[in-house]
């Protein structure tokens, strides 16, 4: 069976980690006799270099014609030093998860005894951490009304949510943690805000088709908090798009780097795969970019939007035995750091 796969590689370190990722997924080609088909296609600051357009409508088409998308990151310095500029990487990346639909952003959070001592917290509390973000992707203030007025010197962002984009991810999220261990905790912030009194209502209600899910609600500072603090205590979050944002990029210390970690967008009509970091401009072209959080990445696509789960599960064995031997880039190994290329290369090896 043939699966086709959109590869976004982008900016910074992207093109470096895709290329990694898809040496692992062509290992998984030979062992167990798929074919993957690759379509190559620009984003972020590379379209607008090329192009001037971060989402072109050739990446749109590529994308909706694909079984999945393999995604780097975006994003360029000499954007974000301007903040003048009308045209942003990261336009490309708002425009393309709305124009696919991309409602449900799933972001496991897990830990690997070789790189336990790697976090900047202690042993005793990131041990046995397993939990799963589900953040609302294409709502709130990311996507609402924005501008300025009284000349320029007052500018304005608006949140917005509906009760049916509310219930979309929040089933997602229930029926994700029915399948783990049936404790969900919506993260908000009700006792101040109106969309977050809505979630709380809307989850409240759907809750009821759920009764062997265990709910629990926390205010967003208080879940900051306890993140650091007791991740254990975390099955499944639920919460909207600024606050999972901030709250993933926070929970990537217990795995020891950011580079560690894969997530998963699930669409409307397709769906999307990348890891968590961003761009990371000033390692571009050093080889130096820890690849593991883009290849278990293609694990979950190939888990989530294959339905090849020994193949999914092959890759993070393999990932596992060679953080076990000691292998890593410069982020997670002190002595003798391998190469974003190698790493992956050494990953194979276990496959």
């Amino acid at each position: 069976m043939k699966n086709h796969i959109a590869l976004l590689p982008g900016d910074g370190v992207g093109p470096e980690v895709v290329k990694a990722a898809v040496t692992v997924l062509d290992t998984i080609s030979l062992k167990f006799e798929h074919e993957f088909i690759y379509t190559h296609a620009l984003i972020g600051g590379a379209a607008i270099d090329e192009v001037g357009d971060p989402f072109p409508k050739e990446t749109e088409q590529v994308c909706l014609q694909s079984d999945a998308i393999l995604f780097g990151a975006i994003g360029d310095p000499k954007y974000d030093n301007d903040p003048s500029a009308t045209v942003r990487p990261e336009q490309g990346l708002l425009k393309m998860r709305k124009t696919l639909g991309l409602y449900a952003n799933v972001r496991p959070i897990q830990t690997f005894v070789a790189t336990l001592e790697k976090s900047p917290l202690k042993r005793t509390v990131v041990e046995g951490t397993d939990f799963v973000v589900i953040r609302e992707l294409i709502g709130g203030i990311y996507f609402g009304e924005r501008g300025r007025r009284k000349n320029g010197t007052e500018a304005f962002d608006t949140s917005s949510y509906s009760v049916s984009e509310i219930t979309r991810v929040s089933k997602f999220a229930f029926e994700l943690a029915e399948k783990r261990h049936r404790h969900l905790t919506l993260v908000d912030k009700a006792n101040v805000l109106e969309t977050s009194r809505l979630w709380r209502e809307t989850v409240q209600h759907i809750s009821k088709e759920y009764p062997d899910v265990v709910v629990e609600y926390m205010f967003v500072d208080n879940a900051s908090m306890q993140i650091i603090k007791n991740p254990t205590l975390f099955d499944v979050i639920l919460t909207e798009n600024m606050f999972g944002d901030i709250l993933t990029d926070e929970a990537s210390v217990i795995t020891g780097s950011i580079g560690m970690l894969p997530s998963a967008s699930i669409g409307e009509k397709t769906s999307l795969y990348e890891p968590i970091h961003g761009s990371y401009s000033k390692a571009a072209g050093k080889n130096s970019a820890n690849p593991i959080g883009t290849i278990l990445s293609a694990a979950m696509m190939l888990e989530h939007s294959f339905r090849m789960t020994d193949e999914a599960e092959a890759i993070r064995h393999a990932v596992e035995k060679t953080l076990d031997e000691g292998y890593g880039t410069r982020d997670i190994v002190i002595d003798s750091p391998l190469g974003t290329q190698a790493l992956a290369e050494r990953i194979t090896q276990h496959i």
